[in-house]
């Protein structure tokens, strides 16, 4: 819903990131208005997922009110803990969420080392989503 104004504020909760430059490495981050890429402080774990780009693997979270655990495959890799002296400048996490799911191409990031024209076409494969309460 974006109640504090748009990104960063609101925060992002990345569950499973990939970068094609850096095959079998998987990301799992939050950014806030006080960690972000853009300042270089989000809080971000990674987890080495040597066939992450051929087979199937179950990304989650558990999210409660001050922590986020970051799973690969039920295994624990990440986790981010609430200060309890931020505001929602630092755990924004206190709302609602929406959930985006996207094949990113280019970017600082995932651009850096440029876009290799020859991969296309390329797909997403998502067997489910699901979120429990």
């Amino acid at each position: 819903d974006w109640k504090y104004a748009g990104w960063p504020p609101s925060g992002e909760i990345d569950i499973m990131e990939h970068v094609g430059h850096d095959p079998g490495v998987v990301h799992g981050t939050i950014h806030t208005e006080a960690y972000n890429h853009m300042k270089r402080t989000q809080k971000e774990g990674m987890i080495t997922v040597p066939d992450a780009q051929d087979e199937f693997h179950v990304y989650s979270i558990g999210w409660t009110k001050n922590k986020i655990e970051f799973f690969v495959d039920n295994k624990l890799y990440h986790t981010v803990t609430r200060d309890p002296n931020e505001d929602f400048g630092g755990w924004p996490f206190d709302q609602r969420f929406h959930l985006i799911m996207n094949i990113a191409v280019g970017g600082n990031w995932g651009g850096e080392k440029g876009v290799d024209e020859t991969i296309w076409p390329q797909r997403m494969e998502v067997d489910y989503v699901r979120v429990y309460e």
